[in-house]
């Protein structure tokens, strides 16, 4: 018996691919903390005469705090995940501590993978969205990290498996067989 990655993992089931957000997406946290570190220097910096000791206790006890306020936000950003398998595409969202989401898709209602990088932040970072359209309605995935790459990944993936996006759409042939259709010059 193969081992499993994760717990829903059905027996006959390969992870094929595994992805996560961008850790900007815990730049909340992080600026929180920074404050904390900051704010435990106040009490020796309004009173210098307190000496170093107040000055990096002040520092090590805002240090706790802020990796206290912080964890959350790490929690969140790593316990996130989105799973590809042979049959199906899992996003595992977790918001904070005690909340965990899970939406679970086959791969053959996927109908179309779009990206966009939209901004200076976007750019520079290398963060952006991605965009799928399913059967069902569309999965919007913001703030993914190379989002150009994880499309592609996923659509060569799709391709393996014999499924059809709309951006190359297979036309049937007369035998009975399935072509990928050419895009016509304008």
């Amino acid at each position: 018996m193969p081992n499993k990655y994760f717990s829903d993992q059905f027996d006959d089931e390969e992870v094929l691919y595994v992805f996560r957000k961008h850790p900007v997406v815990m730049r909340k946290g992080l600026i929180i903390a920074m404050f904390m570190i900051m704010l435990g220097a106040i009490p020796a910096a309004i009173k210098p005469d307190l000496g170093f000791g107040w000055f990096f206790g002040g520092i090590g006890i805002g240090f706790i705090v802020g990796l206290i306020l912080f964890s959350p936000f790490w929690i969140s950003w790593y316990y996130s995940v989105f799973i590809v398998t042979d049959q199906r595409l899992i996003q595992i969202t977790q918001k904070g501590l005690f909340h965990r989401s899970v939406v679970d898709m086959r791969l053959n209602q996927i109908q179309m993978i779009n990206y966009q990088i939209a901004g200076l932040q976007e750019t520079l970072l290398g963060f952006g969205t991605i965009m799928m359209q399913t059967f069902v309605g569309d999965l919007v995935i913001h703030e993914i990290h190379h989002p150009a790459k994880i499309q592609k990944k996923l659509l060569e993936i799709l391709r393996e498996k014999g499924i059809a996006t709309i951006s190359h759409p297979l036309i049937e042939d007369t035998d009975g067989t399935f072509t990928e259709q050419e895009d016509e010059a304008l």
